[in-house]
């Protein structure tokens, strides 16, 4: 399932010399593929698209992050949605 991740922190924890916005999450953990990353830097916001299929390899990922920035994950797909009634 793809996830549509959106990061914030405040300006006085931003990881900006310090680690960069990579240093929010854990790329390294297993069950949690990477498709892209970007950001609104100015506004310390940090946007990233992965895929996952546990939630708790999910939370893992997001753990160097949990005490510095906020993180909410959406559910993303590229299907419609289907008829109603079909």
């Amino acid at each position: 399932m793809l996830f549509h991740i959106e990061q914030t922190h405040s300006p006085q924890d931003c990881p900006y010399g310090h680690g960069g916005s990579r240093s929010l999450h854990d790329a390294s953990v297993e069950g949690v593929e990477v498709k892209g990353i970007y950001g609104a830097f100015t506004e310390h916001v940090v946007f990233l698209l992965v895929e996952a299929d546990d939630i708790d390899a999910l939370h893992l990922f997001l753990a160097p992050g949990m005490r510095t920035c906020t993180a909410q994950i959406t559910p993303v797909s590229e299907h419609s949605m289907p008829v109603a009634g079909d």
